[in-house]
C-alpha cells in the first residue's frame, strides 16, 4: 500500500516524488506520519460531536496553500511530531477508549496509504467506532477510491466554485472539477446518511462550505451545484471566517463576515431545496461568532 509513496500521486498535485528517499514534495510531508496533535473536540456538528465528543487526529502539513487558514501553524508550518503507523493505531484505540463518538482524521490527505494500514492494525485490536475523512475537498478520485471499506464518513469541504479564487487563495488549479469529481465518489460510497439512536452519526457525508467576505456568489455558487447533484446529503455552511495567516495582507478578505452577507446566504439557503443541514449563526453583534448550529 505504501509503495505509491515511492513515486507520489496521492493527491492532484501528482508531483510523483519519492517520498521513501526523502524527497519533498507540494504537501512537504514525508513518508512518516506526522501529526500536530490528537484530541477530543465537542465543537463540530452536533450529530458528529454529540455529547461526547469526536476523537479528532491532526495530521501536519495539507496540498493546499490557503491564505486564510486557521491553523497555518500546522497546515503550512508543518508543526508536528513525527510517528510510526503502528503508534498510529495506537492513537487510533487510545481515542476509542476515551468514549468519544468517532475517529476524525483532519487534513489526512498526504498519509493515505499510511492511515489505512494504521486503520487495519487498529481495528484487530478492536477499533469499531466510526472513522471520519475530514479533507479540504482538493482530493483524487483514485486515492477515495483506495479509502473505500476503511471510512464511515466523509467531511469535505467545497471551497470554491470559482476556480480562479480558488488559484488566488489556495494556490491550486481546476480546485472545483477535482473536489466534485471527489465528492461525487465520496457519496457513491457512503450514501444515505444514518445515525444512531442518540442522532450521531455512522454512516454518510456532510459538505463544508465556509463563506468568504466579498464572494458571496462563490458560495451562491457552490450551495447550487449541492442541491443540484445531491441534495439529500448533510451541508454545514460556516460563518466562522476571520483573517489570519497572509489573509490579513489581502484587501478582498481582510475582515470578517458582515450580517448582510451572511444573511444574503441564508436567504439563498432556504430558497434550494436542500434537505438537510446545520447553518452557523453570527453572533448579536458582527464580530461575534456563536459555536452554535441550527438545523
Amino acid at each position: 500500500m505504501t509503495s505509491i509513496l515511492e513515486k507520489c500521486t496521492i493527491c492532484p498535485h501528482n508531483c510523483k516524488i519519492n517520498r521513501k528517499a526523502g524527497q519533498i514534495g507540494r504537501c512537504k510531508s514525508k513518508d512518516t506520519v506526522k501529526i500536530a496533535l490528537y484530541s477530543t473536540h465537542n465543537f463540530e456538528e452536533p450529530c458528529i460531536s454529540g455529547k461526547k465528543g469526536s476523537g479528532t487526529v491532526f495530521f501536519s502539513n495539507c496540498n493546499l496553500n490557503c491564505v486564510f487558514c486557521q491553523n497555518y501553524e500546522i497546515s503550512q508550518q508543518g508543526k508536528g511530531k513525527e510517528i510510526s503507523i503502528q503508534e498510529l493505531a495506537e492513537i487510533f484505540i487510545k481515542q476509542q477508549e476515551k468514549d468519544v463518538e468517532n475517529i476524525n482524521l483532519v487534513t489526512p490527505t498526504s498519509y493515505v496509504p499510511q492511515i489505512i494500514e494504521a486503520i487495519k492494525i487498529a481495528r484487530k485490536k478492536g477499533l469499531k467506532i466510526p472513522i471520519i475523512y475530514n479533507t479540504n475537498g482538493y482530493e483524487k478520485v483514485e486515492t477515495i477510491k483506495m479509502l473505500d471499506g476503511y471510512i464511515d464518513i466523509y467531511l469535505p469541504d467545497l471551497k470554491y466554485s470559482d476556480n480562479l479564487l480558488a488559484k488566488r487563495l489556495s494556490k491550486v488549479d481546476n480546485y472545483f472539477e477535482i473536489a466534485t469529481k471527489a465528492i461525487k465518489e465520496m457519496h457513491k460510497q457512503v450514501g444515505q446518511p444514518t445515525f444512531n439512536e442518540n442522532g450521531i452519526m455512522q454512516k454518510g457525508m456532510i459538505i463544508r462550505h465556509l463563506v468568504l467576505p466579498n464572494n458571496i456568489l462563490n458560495s451562491r455558487r457552490v450551495l447550487k451545484w449541492i442541491n443540484d447533484n445531491m441534495n439529500e446529503v448533510y451541508v454545514s455552511v460556516m460563518a466562522q471566517y476571520f483573517p489570519t495567516y497572509k489573509a490579513k495582507e489581502i484587501e478582498e478578505i481582510n475582515r470578517k463576515l458582515t450580517k448582510e452577507e451572511y444573511q444574503q446566504i441564508e436567504k439563498y439557503l432556504y430558497r434550494l431545496n436542500l434537505e438537510n443541514g446545520y447553518i452557523q449563526e453570527l453572533g448579536e453583534h458582527e464580530e461575534e461568532y456563536v459555536p452554535k448550529w441550527e438545523k
